[in-house]
This record gives structure tokens, C-alpha cells and sequence, in this order.
């Protein structure tokens, strides 16, 4: 692979991945607040109807006893 090959396979490829990496680290904090939010939305209503949930803190799931 020659100089010119590299250079035009990093500048076609390279800012794409530039992109998606920025905007993965951008929003991180916001996805881990979403999915906070979604696990005491489950913990409320698991408790108005009832449900015991048996947390896994290993990988995060939260499922049905």
C-alpha cells in the first residue's frame, strides 16, 4: 500500500469514524442518565403493581421473580 492509498483511505474513512467517536463521547452522559431514568421508572412501577425484581448488578437487567 503506497502513501496515496493511505491518504485517501484515511480521508474517505477517517472522518466518519471522527464523527461517530465524537458524538458517541458527546452524548455518553446523556444515554447513562436515560438509562438511570428507565430503571426507576421500572423500580415505581414494579412497586405500584407489585412485581418483585431481582437486580443483577453484574450486567445491569432487572428480571421478573
Amino acid at each position: 500500500m503506497d502513501a496515496n492509498e493511505l491518504i485517501s483511505l484515511v480521508a474517505n474513512n477517517g472522518f466518519p469514524i471522527a464523527v461517530a467517536a465524537y458524538l458517541l463521547i458527546r452524548l455518553e452522559k446523556q444515554i447513562g442518565s436515560l438509562s438511570n431514568s428507565i430503571n426507576k421508572l421500572n423500580a415505581i412501577i414494579s412497586a405500584k403493581l407489585g412485581i418483585a425484581l431481582d437486580v443483577n448488578p453484574s450486567n445491569n437487567s432487572n428480571k421478573v421473580v
